[in-house]
Parts: C-alpha cells; structure tokens; sequence
C-alpha cells in the first residue's frame, strides 16, 4: 500500500502512522466500482446482517406467553408511562388481567417507587402502543433494539478496522450470542442500555478519527502555539445525546462515558504533542477538555434529565405519596423538603404545565427529582446487600459465563404431553436461560489478553477500545459482588468482547491479500472459530428460545454444574 506522507505521519500517533489496511480488503485507492468497499454495498450488507438478526429474533417470539423474569415491572411501567405519563402502582393479579386481556383496571392512583430511570421503559412502551399490552408488544422493541445494535457493531468495527468484511464478522458474532438473543426477545432494559452505550462509543471513535485527520491536515501548514482550535464537534454532540440515553435507561451507563472521556482526551492530547505543541498536555486540557467536556458529558446530562420529563410533569404525585419512604428516612434522612413547600402554581396554566409555569416551581420540581434520585441510591447501595436469589453471581466469573439466569421454565412435562417424546421414566421441559454462547465468550478471554498485550506492545489505539471498553462495563461491578446482581448485566460488555476477537481475527489474516502460510493459517483459524460459533449456536438455541426437550437433551447443554 502507499505509504503516509511524511508530515502526515508525523502528526498521528505511532500505530496510525504504520498501522496497515487490515488483511482482506483492498486499500481505499484500490477499490473496484461496487465491491464490498464501496459505501452503499457496504451499508446494504451491514443492514442485510441486522435483518438476519431481527428475522432470528422475531421467531415465537409471543412465547412463553407470560411475564418472563423482570417483564413483570417493566412491561407494566411502559403501559402506565404510556398512558399516564408516569409509572402507577398496581393491584394483587395485574399479572393475570393483563394476560386475560384486561389492561385497563389494574392501576392504582399512586405512583410506583421505580429504582431505574425511564428511557427504557418508553422503548417498550412504543412497542405495547404498537402492537398491544401482550407478549408480543412489550418485546418487540428489544428486537428492533438488538436488531439495531448488530447493525451498529457492523459499522463500529468496520470504522475501526478499515474492512468492511471485518465488520461484518463482528456483526454476525454479535448476532450468535446467547445473551444478546435471548435479551433481545425480553421487555427488560438492558438490550436499551447497550444498544445506546455503543452508539456512543461509535460517535466517540468518530470523533477521534475527526479530530486526528484534522491533525494531520494541520501538519502541512504553520501551526500556532496552541495548534489547531476545534471547538466545535458534532461526532462529540452525537455521543452525548447516546450516552445520555443510555444512562437514562440504567446509571451504569456513567461508567463507559467516564472511561471513553477521558481516553478521548488523552488522545487529542497526543496528537497535539505529535504537532510539537508546547506544554501540549496543559493546553489540551483547555481547547480540548474543556469543550469535549460541554459537548459530551453536557449534553449527556441535559439529555438525561430531560428523560425525566414525564416524572416532572407529575411531580405533585411523588411528593405527595413517595417524599417519606424507608429509603428517605434511611441514616437520619428527612421528608423531602420540597413536598412540604406550597406549589407556586399560575393563574390559566393547564395542570399538566404547572410545573414549568414559574421559576420557583420549576425549581421545587428538580429539588424533588434530586430528592427521588438520592433515595434510588440509597435502594441500590443499602438495601440489596442482604438479599439473596437462586440465580444470582459473582461478577468475577461473568466472562466465564459462571451462572446463567433461568427467566422462564415449564418443567416435569410428561411423555405424550405437549408433544413431549421422552423415555418412559423421564420427562421434557422449556426453559429460556440467559446464557452467552460459551465458545464466543471462552475465545473473548483470550482475545481481550491479546488485546491488551499488542494495545501496548504495538501502541495501536485500536486494540484499546476494547480493552477500555470491557474495564469500564465489567470492573466497576467487583465493587458490588456482595449484592444480588445477574450475569445478564454484562450484555453490556458482550460488543467489546466481539471487538477484541475481531481485532484478533484480523490481525491472523494480516494486511497482505496476496496468497501466503500466514493468510492461510490466519483464514483455517478464524474459520474453524465462527464455525463453533455457529455451531454452539444451534446447540443452544432450544434452551434460549423456550423450546420443548427432554431432560437428557437439557443435562447435555449443561456443561458446567454451575449451569444447573
């Protein structure tokens, strides 16, 4: 390939500067008119790879038709968001109501202390307001979710490596995952949190690439003290309105924005002092920062806080029934101040706009929205330490895959029963278990190793967004393995995880498309990996989609005794 100008080379990092075009696809200047390089094809493939994900998703999807694990708070709190504005309690055997067709007269007039904030349970809400308040509709907006998020691995990972095929592999490893499927056929919010959390991720890589090709166009021409000043960064504006969804669908999202910031940061910084800036870390500090920090975590919050707007909107009913609860009162804390305080209400302004009608009513509102929020933390750092549940796990062993979660199970199914063709003496079950592909997850290991190694051994900025990513969405959960906490937390690791195998699978291949051991080698590898993939895929596929077998089939899909 033609190698970087001179002064080119000069401003970008050392990995940028002879970092070749992955192996397999032609360099940019080579590209054939419609080859797979070519920007619509590649579009058309990357959506092709989303379809196949959504067609794999949508399969019975109405089943087990009942609430599945935590559908039983999150489906209810999109029909109650949806039609009230706000989360409403609801009375003894909602459950069995809405399942026999009754949606209706099961709410209670007061709202429910929800734990989580609000953007996931819309998702779904647009789903039951599509399709109705049944299985169906409160899951379909996780499978346009997943479906969305393969799409979004497919253009993330081909940004990454400059190879559309690359791409496409990471986006069909992300589509065989067993905890991506069953997340994605299930009204919980987790497949939310992901598919924003990388869509930031993206916009952040974008952005980096934005700001070094800038750079790099600086170092043909006279630079200043300070170098190039680039304010302004909508890649950066992007991220955060992403990353304040997805921290508007659970708070973990608060990690990854941190870690990406402040990776960011230091790699504008570098490209600065590749420019030979003076002081380039101080300065960068200033015009790069500081700006990325308005545009980022800024937007971020503004975005998240306007998530809130139908609890705002209806603050009056929080003061009224939920300003002096167990988690208020916990360590010496008091009613809310702002529940006790008039409201500063004004003359000819609906009730549903009060809130916003005059500054010291607003004021009040976000008073108690802080209020709310502080005893939500109070919930998750003080009252879960003592609980227990059969499938809880230790975050330690989340990339092992060390104790799946059973959302749904109908055991003990007799022969003759349902279809069931088990042995006399034994029986047949369905069960829908959350549980990665173990082959995708086991080779992660090792890849996220080799990532990290060839991140600092060849300074390649590439293998790091992997290992930055998997740090901040699985270490910060050590803190808390003294709590009931799940392994289907760490679908938010699962893209970073298909990062790092496809970086590796990349650097088998190597740049060079013509005929060698080494491609030859690199091809049977990789080949023989997605294969078992693939395979794992189809073996596992009975107990992640409610299928009926028998007890020896299930026993034969469980290969650790911790699966059982």
């Amino acid at each position: 390939m033609t190698p970087p100008a001179k002064n080119a080379a000069r401003s970008a990092t050392p990995a940028e500067a002879r970092t070749p075009t992955p192996r397999g696809v032609a360099p940019a200047h080579a590209r054939t008119r419609w080859g797979l390089e070519h920007p619509l094809v590649a579009w058309g493939a990357a959506v092709a790879m989303a379809l196949f994900a959504l067609a794999v998703r949508l399969v019975r999807l109405g089943e087990p038709n009942s609430f599945a694990f935590d559908e039983t708070y999150y489906a209810k709190h999109g029909w109650s968001l949806l039609h009230h504005g706000y989360v409403r309690s609801y009375a003894e055997g909602a459950d069995e109501a809405i399942l026999g067709g009754d949606a209706t007269s099961s709410w209670l007039d007061n709202p429910e202390m929800v734990v989580h904030p609000e953007v996931g349970k819309w998702m779904i809400a647009l789903g039951e307001w599509a399709f109705g308040m049944d299985p169906t509709g409160w899951r379909v907006a996780s499978v346009v979710a997943g479906s969305l998020m393969v799409l979004v691995m497919c253009r993330l990972a081909a940004r990454l490596t400059g190879s559309v095929f690359l791409g496409l592999v990471a986006g069909f490893l992300l589509s065989l995952d067993g905890l991506h499927l069953v997340l994605s056929r299930l009204a919980l919010l987790d497949i939310f949190l992901a598919l924003f959390m990388l869509l930031g991720v993206h916009c952040v890589i974008a952005d980096r690439q934005w700001f070094t090709a800038r750079m790099r166009a600086a170092a043909d021409t006279a630079v200043g003290g300070w170098g190039p000043l680039l304010l302004g960064r909508p890649w950066l504006v992007a991220a955060g309105l992403w990353f304040g969804l997805a921290a508007g669908t659970k708070w973990t999202a608060l990690y990854p924005l941190a870690a990406f910031g402040v990776w960011l940061w230091l790699s504008n910084a570098a490209a600065r002092r590749a420019l030979r800036v003076p002081w380039a870390w101080a300065k960068s500090v200033v015009v790069d920062g500081i700006p990325a920090f308005v545009q980022l975590v800024g937007v971020a919050f503004v975005v998240y806080v306007l998530s809130w707007t139908g609890w705002m909107l209806n603050a009056e009913e929080y003061e009224e029934h939920l300003s002096d609860t167990q988690y208020t009162r916990f360590d010496g804390g008091e009613k809310w101040a702002s529940a006790v305080e008039p409201d500063a209400a004004c003359d000819g302004v609906g009730d549903a706009f009060t809130s916003f009608c005059a500054p010291k009513e607003t004021w009040q509102t976000f008073r108690s929205l802080g209020s709310y929020h502080r005893d939500a933390w109070n919930f998750h750092t003080q009252f879960l330490n003592d609980s227990t549940h059969t499938y809880a796990s230790k975050p330690a062993g989340w990339l092992l895959m060390n104790r799946p979660v059973g959302v749904a199970a109908d055991l003990d199914i007799q022969p003759g029963d349902q279809g069931c063709e088990a042995a006399a003496g034994s029986t047949c079950l369905r069960q829908v278990l959350l549980l990665g592909n173990p082959i995708l997850w086991w080779a992660g290991c090792a890849a996220l190793v080799a990532s990290l190694v060839l991140w600092i051994g060849r300074r390649d900025w590439r293998y790091g967004v992997a290992v930055v990513g998997v740090a901040s969405t699985w270490l910060p959960w050590l803190r808390y393995d003294d709590r009931t906490i799940f392994l289907f937390y760490a679908i938010a690791i699962l893209p970073f995880v298909v990062l790092a195998l496809t970086m590796v699978i990349g650097t088998l291949l190597g740049p060079d498309r013509r005929p060698s051991r080494r491609r030859t080698w690199g091809a049977a590898v990789s080949g023989v990996f997605v294969a078992a993939v693939v395979l794992a895929f189809g073996w596992f596929w009975p107990v992640w989609t409610d299928q009926l077998i028998t007890h020896p089939e299930w026993l034969s899909r469980m290969w650790l005794k911790s699966w059982i």
